[in-house]
């Protein structure tokens, strides 16, 4: 696989892995709706991002290079993790109605703001599934490019979360209807299978 392939393999897994509709980005989305502290909740956001698909790159890759089996497995978990995800939002798409509103909360303090965004990201488990173990098993597949797949994650990253919390005055109204958040759900799911047969083709 060459240089090209490695980072945009990178960036569209990363991409599809933020996408879905979870507490966080439903956060992010609410900061940009009400334009509160847009730039603070982004780059906390992405930077965390960053800091665990760094540790999930460098140190999952270097036991998986002693241990090929974790490779075989972690790959083979990647898949199986993809595909329940995948169906998990395609069932979301077609059963469930997705709201957004922006209430009437009053205006919080950076600080405050700043430990809202930290416990939205740190202490939801799947983060740490996602980005540091998710993210790291696929980026052995790329062998000495492998850092590329990592530098395309953490780009999908700051350009998910930035364009979430800056373009979210504009995506207000439309993410009021349910059947936006339904054609965002489907879009996720068959992108995440896709992604997750991709892994084991070849193995």
């Amino acid at each position: 696989m060459n240089s090209f392939n490695a980072f945009f393999s990178g960036f569209s897994l990363g991409l599809s892995l933020i996408l879905a509709i979870g507490a966080q980005n439903a956060f992010v989305l609410k900061q940009g709706i009400k334009k509160q502290h847009v730039f603070l909740v982004c780059i906390i956001c992405a930077l965390s991002d960053a800091v665990l698909i760094f540790v999930g790159v460098s140190g999952f890759g270097y036991v998986v290079e002693r241990y090929q089996v974790i490779k075989t497995a972690a790959l083979w978990g990647g898949f199986v993790f993809l595909s329940i995800y995948g169906l998990r939002s395609l069932y979301s798409a077609f059963s469930a109605s997705h709201t957004l509103t922006s209430g009437d909360e009053e205006a919080r303090g950076a600080a405050k703001t700043a430990l809202l965004t930290l416990a939205f990201t740190w202490l939801n488990p799947h983060v740490y599934l996602d980005t540091a173990l998710l993210l790291g098993s696929v980026s052995t597949k790329f062998g000495e490019r492998a850092g590329l797949f990592g530098v395309g994650a953490m780009c999908a990253s700051f350009a998910f979360f930035f364009s979430l919390g800056y373009g979210a005055r504009f995506l207000a109204p439309l993410f009021q209807k349910p059947a936006a958040w339904k054609i965002l759900e489907f879009f996720v799911g068959i992108t995440m299978i896709m992604l997750g047969a991709m892994l084991v083709i070849g193995e």
